[in-house]
């Protein structure tokens, strides 16, 4: 299990301002913080070495992009043994309509983010990939309406 980050108070606004605008500079971050530009670039660097920090990304707009299928798939197998667990997971890595993907307790073992150009994909990709791959035993489909909150991933203040 990781060790919880040792973190202060200008830790968390550093978190906090790269979490709503990851391509914010330096300098314009040290302000925002009340630190001078040099130590607060030591303190990124420090917190993406000790992997709090794991990366940055642009948010896309999936629509814009002619993905206009979102929807989540709960995936029972078969078998739930460390090792069968481990290779659905894998296999999860190797499917690009797959975004994001969960291990989760009860009645479900697997939750999947799936974003798709249109309902026929995604259909042929719960068919023939998904429901026919190994130790698959029962997918359960989740068309969304429509997105209704987009936060960052993680809600600093209510820690």
């Amino acid at each position: 299990m990781p060790r919880k980050a040792d973190l202060d108070a200008i830790d968390w606004k550093i978190l906090r301002e790269l979490q709503q605008e990851g391509r914010i500079t330096n300098v314009e971050l040290s302000q925002r913080v009340g630190i001078s530009a040099p130590p607060c670039l030591r303190r990124v660097r420090r917190l993406e070495e000790a992997g709090v920090i794991r990366g940055y990304r642009a948010l896309l707009d999936a629509p814009a992009l002619g993905l206009d299928v979102v929807a989540f798939c709960l995936v029972g197998l078969n078998h739930q043994s460390d090792a069968e667990l481990r290779a659905f997971a894998e296999t999860t890595r190797k499917w690009p309509i797959v975004r994001q993907a969960w291990m989760l307790s009860g009645e479900s073992d697997f939750l999947l983010h799936c974003i798709a150009k249109d309902l026929g994909t995604l259909q042929s990709f719960v068919i023939e990939e998904l429901t026919s791959a190994p130790n698959v035993h029962t997918v359960r489909t989740a068309l969304t309406i429509r997105q209704v909150k987009d936060e960052g991933p993680v809600d600093l203040d209510g820690r």
